[in-house]
């Protein structure tokens, strides 16, 4: 058994979603006024005065939006800023209607307390180093760079995480620190960092790290490759991580159950998607209605392979199931010890349509659900929301290969119909997926159908055989020759 996860605390990742809140055009003037009130305090009581001056400075922050510093231009996000923090904003177009005033008398203040603060660590250490042993001056510093992620200077604290990492032995502090400098570049939204330091993590955890880091990598390294469009190779790490989570100083759970199903949603297969998110328990605890819940908990569904499409319902027959209310995640999520704060209630509903409606061929219900889940999820997210329109794209595309893979001919009316939405606008969605090859089918707009064209396994087979056939006896010819001629220059 691994020790206690350490450096877990710092940087706090929600207040990144609190910045991208306020620069969020899809945010509502009550969500940014919560989101500047909770960045105001936690600046406040956290003595952040470095990222304070990254976002409020009048010259040189990020929302400077009451105009100090440019009388004559309207309070917008400038150009020139991006970069660096300015990765942790969700548009540099968008003017704020959320005012994030620029104080230098409480800057000058939090400032000061930094620099006693710091005076403070560098006594302890030097203390430490005088008076005590290696693993004194180690956690001296350990506190000093916890100070660094705290006040959110991202170059300060990936230093000083740096500089413990190369003096401290224990594997599972190493891991621990490299974790640290995930979430700092979570944070500022650095993703080439983040990148680099989960493969660091992995390796490792490879060389001997306990269970509880190996689980909380899996999910560390699922969230990043959600941001980075990977939705394929996140689904199994996510929804794996379900059953196990404890990093909650990463995301609560909460997120994490949409994270996967909207991962797993648009990149299992039909027979996966049925067992890993339709029938697993953990997802249909929270997804599905009241027996289902009570179904789940005790254990009554399965989500094993066993698991077949059996009960899959004919679309025209299928009815949507009573929309699930909002579930409060803290209870089901009461085993992990990181968790402090008890989650705000969520509204499933929009995301238990859209798997329920996917699933059981509701085409109609399943767009209403997409648009809901759209609206609801991928524009307020800060991980979501820069992949929205390919993830809303791919769902759709999904539906489109759904109905067609059980038909020869479709009528384009009827298919229109049936996803509640104009034949004009399908026969232009269609044609963009036709014309990537997504979707092997042909519209005959003039009789009005739609005619799926399934390749010939074994005419393709065939054709490949022949074609790597002709390609290896070319070689051999080749060869041949050069072997021939060599004999000839010997003799």
């Amino acid at each position: 058994m691994g020790s206690d996860p350490q450096y877990a605390k710092y940087p706090d990742l929600s207040l990144a979603q609190d910045i991208f809140t306020l620069t969020n055009p899809s945010s509502t003037d009550p969500l940014r006024q919560t989101a500047l009130k909770k960045l105001q305090n936690a600046i406040t009581e956290h003595k952040m005065a470095p990222l304070y001056r990254h976002l409020a400075h009048p010259t040189e922050g990020l929302l400077n939006a009451s105009g100090e510093g440019s009388a004559h231009k309207p309070p917008t996000i400038s150009s020139r800023k991006l970069n660096g923090t300015a990765k942790i904003i969700a548009s540099n177009k968008v003017a704020l209607s959320v005012q994030f005033p620029w104080d230098e008398q409480l800057y000058e203040k939090l400032k000061a307390e930094n620099d006693s603060e710091l005076e403070t660590f560098r006594k302890e250490e030097e203390e430490a180093a005088e008076k005590a042993g290696d693993t004194e001056v180690l956690a001296a510093q350990g506190k000093k760079a916890e100070f660094w992620a705290r006040v959110g200077d991202k170059e300060q604290a990936t230093q000083a995480y740096e500089a413990v990492f190369e003096k401290t032995g224990v594997l599972g502090t190493k891991i621990d620190l490299v974790l640290a400098i995930i979430r700092i570049g979570i944070f500022f939204n650095d993703k080439p960092m983040v990148k680099k330091q989960v493969d660091r993590a992995k390796t490792l955890v490879e060389s001997g790290g306990d269970w509880d880091r190996r689980n909380r990598l899996k999910a560390y390294q699922g969230l990043h490759l959600l941001t980075v469009r990977s939705y394929t190779l996140a689904a199994p790490l996510l929804l794996d991580s379900l059953s196990t989570f404890t990093s909650y100083e990463l995301c609560s759970y909460s997120s994490l159950v949409v994270y996967s199903v909207l991962a797993g949603s648009v990149s299992l297969k039909r027979v996966d998607f049925k067992s890993k998110v339709v029938d697993a328990p953990e997802i249909r605890a929270i997804l599905g209605d009241g027996e289902d819940k009570l179904a789940a908990l005790t254990g009554a569904f399965s989500a094993g392979p066993g698991a077949g499409d059996e009960e899959m319902q004919d679309a025209s027959s299928a009815t949507p199931r009573p929309a699930s209310t909002a579930v409060n995640l803290t209870a089901l999520g009461a085993s992990g010890g990181n968790q402090v704060e008890a989650e705000v209630p969520v509204d499933f509903s929009p995301l238990a349509g859209l798997v329920r409606s996917l699933y059981v061929g509701n085409y109609r219900s399943f767009f209403l659900a997409l648009a809901a889940v759209e609206e609801n999820f991928l524009c307020l997210d800060r991980y979501l929301y820069e992949h929205r329109g390919w993830f809303v794209r791919e769902m759709r595309l999904r539906g489109y290969q759904q109905l067609l893979q059980s038909y020869r001919i479709v009528g384009l009316k009827s298919m229109a119909t049936d996803f509640g939405v104009s034949v004009d606008f399908l026969d232009r969605d269609l044609a963009k997926f036709i014309a990537a090859d997504r979707i092997p089918c042909t519209i005959d707009r003039v009789n009005g159908i739609i005619e799926t064209n399934r390749p010939d396994d074994k005419n393709k087979q065939y054709s490949d055989v022949v074609k790597q056939g002709d390609q290896l006896i070319t070689k051999l010819q080749k060869y041949g020759q050069a072997v021939r001629l060599r004999g000839s220059e010997r003799g």
